[in-house]
């Protein structure tokens, strides 16, 4: 199993940015790939970023694409996610997730273990 512990939230207006961060401990050396996910009030938890944890593809959600990047320090243990040009529409609990048994994708399903999350809001 593997722990992960999100920080960096907060409160910004619109055309901001904040940077994500998720430490991970226990058995990192298990992770496949790590992911950010968020859930807005009253909607389903939606993919945002991913980033193998060793060699692959990085994706990202289209609503998302050249706003912000996924990134990690492999010694740290940690992924990143820089976002700029925060809307609205960015506002909610954001969550990062590591893939052990499959290789991590876009579904929620395809992760194993999750943080408890780091509110983002951003204001008009």
């Amino acid at each position: 199993q593997v722990q992960l512990v999100e920080s960096g939230g907060g409160l910004v207006q619109a055309g901001g940015s904040l940077r994500l961060s998720c430490a991970a401990s226990g058995r990192t050396f298990s992770m496949n790939a790590m992911g950010w996910f968020r859930q807005a009030p009253g909607k389903e938890r939606e993919f945002v970023a991913r980033i193998s944890w060793r060699h692959g593809p990085t994706y990202y959600a289209d609503s998302v694409k050249g706003r912000f990047t996924i990134s990690r320090d492999n010694a740290k243990n940690t992924v990143y996610l820089q976002m700029n040009s925060l809307k609205p529409e960015d506002t909610a609990v954001y969550y990062c997730a590591a893939a052990r048994r499959g290789y991590g994708s876009r579904r929620t399903t395809e992760y194993d273990d999750w943080g408890q999350g780091t509110q983002v809001t951003v204001s008009s």
